[in-house]
């Protein structure tokens, strides 16, 4: 192995092909391939790094609400009425580059936010950004920013990535102040033909009383639900019961010297 060689692919911070570089040096066998066959393996090992350095990133910069959520692991229990033809023609997130929208609904505890952060997770595996908020959280905090002097920092920031993940919308009726401020989020997203997916508890139907004004809010519908692919997921919760028995609750009452045990 060719020292120089080697500090040079490191000070070019080159670390892959210098693994892969330093491995055919090891490896007799690697004598016998054509010197364009080493190379594309050298440069293909710097390729590789580099996208999956990349899908990291874009992952972790996502703040999804469920790192752990995959696609591949995805529950096709009937009872859910989720198909996997559906979730496959998904899959490619060709509805994100088009600008499309996503609309997960369902009861508490359906898997809404797993399967909103498992189509997130394949749209960064697929090179593409993604951001993820709740929804009473991103409000409020756009609310903040109109005293604070962010909030056009923060509205530009909700324009940038190419897929906006919106979890928990219609937790609560949204005042006016709120309600002006989600179709703001909307209609740039709409302007610049950047996707929304977003989960619900409620159907969507009933989404009109989440808002204060209903002007406003069937431009939002117009914005968001025209050009929606939907899931309405069904079943029984998803969410591990637990449950207490009469030791824990004598756990949890105080000591009678007035101090807990815990």
């Amino acid at each position: 192995m060719n020292y120089q060689t080697a500090e040079q692919l490191t000070g070019m911070k080159l670390h892959a092909m210098r693994l892969e570089y330093a491995r055919q040096d090891e490896l007799p066998a690697s004598e016998d391939l054509p010197f364009d066959d080493r190379l594309g393996m050298i440069v293909n090992a710097q390729y590789t790094a580099r996208q999956k350095a990349k899908i990291k990133r874009l992952i972790k910069r996502a703040e999804l609400r469920d790192p752990t959520a995959n696609l591949a692991e995805l529950d096709y229990d009937p009872v859910r009425k989720l198909k996997k033809a559906d979730v496959a023609r998904l899959s490619n997130c060709e509805w994100v580059k088009n600008g499309s929208n996503l609309i997960l609904t369902g009861a508490t505890g359906v898997g809404k936010t797993y399967l909103l952060s498992a189509f997130g997770r394949e749209a960064c595996v697929r090179g593409l950004s993604v951001r993820s908020y709740r929804v009473t959280r991103l409000l409020t905090d756009l609310m903040i920013g109109k005293g604070d002097g962010s909030y056009n920092k923060l509205m530009k920031d909700l324009v940038k990535p190419d897929l906006l993940l919106l979890d928990d919308f219609g937790m609560k009726q949204l005042d006016l102040g709120m309600t002006q401020d989600f179709l703001e989020v909307a209609e740039e997203r709409y302007f610049h033909h950047k996707s929304i997916a977003i989960s619900a508890q409620l159907p969507v139907k009933e989404w009109c009383s989440v808002f204060k004004d209903p002007t406003i809010a069937d431009a939002v519908l117009d914005r968001i639900v025209r050009n929606a692919y939907r899931f309405n997921l069904k079943g029984p919760s998803r969410r591990p019961v637990v449950e207490f028995s009469p030791a824990d609750a004598e756990d949890d009452k105080p000591e009678e010297n007035g101090y807990t045990n815990k």
